[in-house]
């Protein structure tokens, strides 16, 4: 995962960044196997180590994803936590601020939605859309954004220190990638519905969200809350990328089944 993590404090370029990007793995069909086989297991081990999570509810998790249209936001929810337990889930997307949100700061409504302890929380698109979209269309001055940034930064500092575990995930396909994907939307009447021809105003705007999106991860990525910029244009290792680096957080918690109830007896106790 260390060649995906974004360096604190270095200057980003997402052109550096190959979004084909495979690893070890093939860009074939034995290769796609291998990922999602793999893939497969880091599922049942999210699911096993949830429970530990749920039974202690000493800590939690919080998964930010952010990234283009169609880059895979909810594909990779339906695949990552395909084996979770929904009492333990939630999934927050955040769309345009009512005027109630609007009355408030920009973190009033996200720091409401972050998991409580015991749970895991994934943001599909975060607070960070008001550093992104705000700042592409000129609704906020670059200094509001700058002190915006410090304001994130404090805020995911908040929630570490209180047991909150942060994955930020930006999902990074390239813009011939996109037109196939919006393409096939297109073609295909069962996903029409997802179809907006605003998608098609904002990627008239990719340079400036390409810009946007450095910025942002080269400010706000930090040792407690990491940016890890994930190959996208293939689903299966955009996938097993983000489920492997779950696992690995979750294991890092430690978590143990908690002890059984004091006082009873479970080798001598009888269940009539």
């Amino acid at each position: 995962m260390k060649q995906y993590r974004v360096k604190i404090g270095r200057k980003l370029s997402l052109k550096q960044h190959d979004p084909d990007d495979t690893g070890n793995y093939k860009k074939d069909d034995d290769g796609r196997a291998s990922a999602k086989a793999e893939t497969d297991k880091h599922i049942a081990t999210i699911s096993q180590l949830q429970e530990r999570l749920y039974a202690n509810s000493a800590r939690a998790l919080l998964i930010v994803l952010q990234g283009m249209d169609t880059s895979g936001k909810d594909g990779t929810i339906r695949s990552v936590m395909s084996g979770v337990n929904p009492q333990g889930c939630k999934v927050v997307s955040f769309k345009a601020p009512s005027s109630q949100e609007l009355a408030h700061d920009f973190l009033w409504r996200v720091h409401r939605e972050v998991p409580a302890k015991g749970q895991i929380g994934v943001f599909n698109r975060s607070h960070y859309e008001d550093v992104l979209i705000t700042r592409v269309h000129g609704w906020v001055s670059d200094e509001v954004v700058e002190r915006r940034f410090e304001q994130i930064k404090e805020f995911e500092e908040l929630l570490t220190e209180n047991g909150t575990t942060i994955l930020k995930f930006f999902l990074h396909i390239s813009k011939k990638e996109q037109k196939e994907r919006l393409e096939e939307r297109v073609r295909d009447p069962e996903k029409r519905w997802k179809f907006n021809e605003g998608d098609l105003e904002e990627r008239r705007l990719w340079t400036r969200y390409m810009d946007a999106f450095e910025d942002m991860m080269a400010a706000t990525s930090t040792a407690h809350a990491p940016w890890y910029i994930v190959p996208a244009n293939r689903k299966w290792y955009r996938n097993l990328v983000v489920a492997s680096r779950v696992v690995e957080a979750m294991e890092d918690m430690k978590l143990k089944t908690p002890p059984p109830t004091p006082g009873v007896n479970f080798d001598t106790l009888k269940i009539v």
